[in-house]
């Protein structure tokens, strides 16, 4: 949040500005965020000026329609992109001013993501699938082992750590997709579509799931297009022409 510095009598001071003081609750921060792209001569802002806060726990979906700049969004959030101009922070980390290098950083310790496509490795097993992140972080292979099987029990697998996907459902496969984001322990869970390759039943399901580890204290971000699932959110932020139209709080 923003507020005015205070002088030794816990009196606002006058500096003629303010200053950024992070709430030890707020996860992220985005302030005034532009994303633009240079089309030949012209340019295309895909996000004009976007403020917003994400507390520590929320369950969060960005909804928006095609071309609104939600996915534009989401890849600033995932820090899989930076914006042209605005500060974003995540953790008390000022990601909009870091290197890819930093950036790549962040998001192995930061974001789990989850896919609409599962993105899973086709001749490995749900073990090794979920294992992942955490040989990219060199964690020694016992260790791995057991938070891999930790995270697939998470999510109802335990049963399924040898199968590899194409021995499973698409619904196991988001769900194993779900357990190798949890698997670093993130402090946010990104969803891009999670139940778009899904039927409705299974659909359900997989939102079912999301509630259930938003209980457990995770932060989760979904980024979608479809209603029911966005109402499945506690809090709602809908974009239109790279803005914000409406922030609503729905439970």
């Amino acid at each position: 949040m923003y507020r005015f510095m205070e002088d030794g009598n816990g009196k606002p001071a006058a500096t003629g500005f303010e200053t950024f003081v992070e709430s030890p609750t707020t996860l992220i921060s985005m302030r005034n965020i532009w994303k633009t792209y240079q089309m030949g001569t012209e340019e295309l802002h895909a996000l004009r000026d976007v403020s917003f806060e994400v507390k520590k726990g929320e369950y969060l979906a960005i909804i928006g329609p095609s071309g609104s700049g939600k996915s534009t969004l989401m890849n600033l959030i995932g820090c899989l992109d930076s914006p042209s101009k605005g500060e974003y922070w995540i953790n008390g980390n000022l990601v909009s001013d870091m290197t890819d290098d930093e950036l790549a950083r962040i998001r192995n310790k930061e974001i789990g993501f989850v896919f609409q496509t599962f993105n899973l490795l086709a001749r490995a097993t749900a073990l090794h699938n979920v294992e992942l992140p955490l040989i990219y972080a060199g964690m020694r292979s016992g260790e791995r082992h057991d938070k891999a099987q930790a995270a697939l029990a998470s999510v109802e697998l335990g049963d399924r750590v040898t199968h590899r996907p194409n021995e499973l459902s698409g619904g196991q496969r988001q769900r194993v997709a779900i357990a190798r984001a949890l698997v670093n322990h993130p402090s946010i869970l990104l969803a891009d579509e999670p139940t778009g390759a899904l039927d409705s039943k299974t659909s359900i399901e997989i939102m079912h799931l999301f509630e259930k580890l938003h209980a457990e204290g995770n932060t989760i971000i979904v980024v979608t297009h479809e209603h029911d699932v966005a109402e499945r959110a506690h809090r709602v932020l809908s974009i239109r022409d790279g803005k914000i139209e409406k922030d609503e709080k729905i439970k």
